[in-house]
């Protein structure tokens, strides 16, 4: 079967997005009670990073996944999403600038290619591909892929599968118990329900010490989604699963062709900002005019006619626009 470097950014035709989640009238009282909460959190509206808090508070699944993380304790809930406001506010995992982390990229460790029987994106982790030495920049290369994964997650789906494939890892390329950490810490606490499935395969006995550092640090709803050696044809179509792990998907990785691709199918922005694309499929950048037909985003996208450009841009920005597309009409005419 002759291979590939297109990376599939979308679901195949037919599928069917799972689980949808249905909230009872006393449930959505209690997102509306969160929102209430989290709006008295927010940065004053002058400020630049308001703009991207207010974005992601915005988006459909963001309240509801902390109340059920909560178990619909509203108290619980506000101390959860409180955390991530202040988190996010520091890190500002939304802005991350892809050169910034491009680096990490280069061997392909982590990629993004495909999705499960259920629409969830499929973000494959590949420890023994380690090219970097340990530092703070790593995981904000895992941030960055989550932030992408949520890009692409189509209309209803929440969450995401992790395979982690330990093939050719050894002592040295395996992360340290220190930084899995780090990232157990920031998946569990500031992207909750959004870990659909995680799969372990081909885990060297030598690595099992690794497993029984991390386990006091997972979390029971964690634990409960991990596997070990799967079938993965019981939950990815072939066409969907890389050939490494027994799919038809001969994806053959090259660092620039799978850079430029990521990047462009999720509209991000040399700045870690987002794009819109025009209906011809030219990048315009978001302080354009255009159409809706290609704007990325999926569940986390926003699409919609003109009121998008409000949406994408901060409202001194859209205002800038306005008067500089005016500008730009008037020199046309001379």
């Amino acid at each position: 079967m002759k291979g590939t470097q297109l990376l599939l950014t979308t679901p195949p035709p037919g599928t069917k997005v799972a689980p949808i989640h249905q909230y009872s009238h006393d449930q959505h009282a209690q997102i509306d009670a969160l929102r209430q909460y989290a709006d008295t959190l927010l940065l004053p509206s002058m400020d630049p990073y308001y703009f991207w808090e207010r974005r992601w508070l915005n988006q459909s699944d963001t309240l509801p996944r902390y109340m059920r993380a909560a178990k619909w304790q509203i108290d619980d809930a506000k101390k959860r999403i409180k955390a991530t406001i202040e988190w996010r506010r520091d890190y500002k995992p939304d802005l991350i600038p892809p050169e910034e982390v491009r680096i990490e990229s280069e061997t392909g460790k982590i990629i993004l290619n495909g999705f499960d029987n259920e629409g969830r994106p499929i973000l494959y982790v590949r420890p023994g591909r380690e090219n970097t030495q340990t530092s703070p920049r790593q995981v904000r290369h895992l941030v960055w892929c989550l932030e992408r994964a949520m890009d692409l997650m189509p209309p209803g789906q929440e969450s995401l599968v992790i395979i982690v494939d330990y093939k050719s890892t050894t002592l040295r390329t395996n992360p340290s118990i220190g930084v899995a950490r780090k990232v157990l810490n920031i998946l569990q606490r500031h992207y909750p329900e959004t870990l659909g499935r995680a799969i372990v395969v081909n885990l060297p006995r030598v690595l099992n010490f690794f497993f029984k550092g991390i386990s006091p640090f997972l979390d029971p709803v964690t634990r409960d989604k991990m596997r070990f050696n799967p079938n993965l044809l019981e939950l990815i179509d072939r066409s969907q699963l890389d050939a490494d792990f027994g799919g038809d998907l001969m994806y053959e990785f090259e660092k620039d062709s799978y850079w430029e691709q990521i990047v462009r199918a999720c509209g991000i922005a040399e700045d870690g900002t987002r794009i819109i694309f025009s209906s011809d499929g030219d990048e315009k950048e978001g302080t354009q005019k255009v159409s809706t037909e290609k704007v990325p985003g999926g569940a986390h996208g926003f699409v919609g006619p003109e009121p998008l450009l409000h949406v994408m841009l901060p409202p001194t920005t859209v205002g800038e626009v306005d008067a500089g597309a005016e500008a730009g009409a008037e020199a046309e005419t001379r």
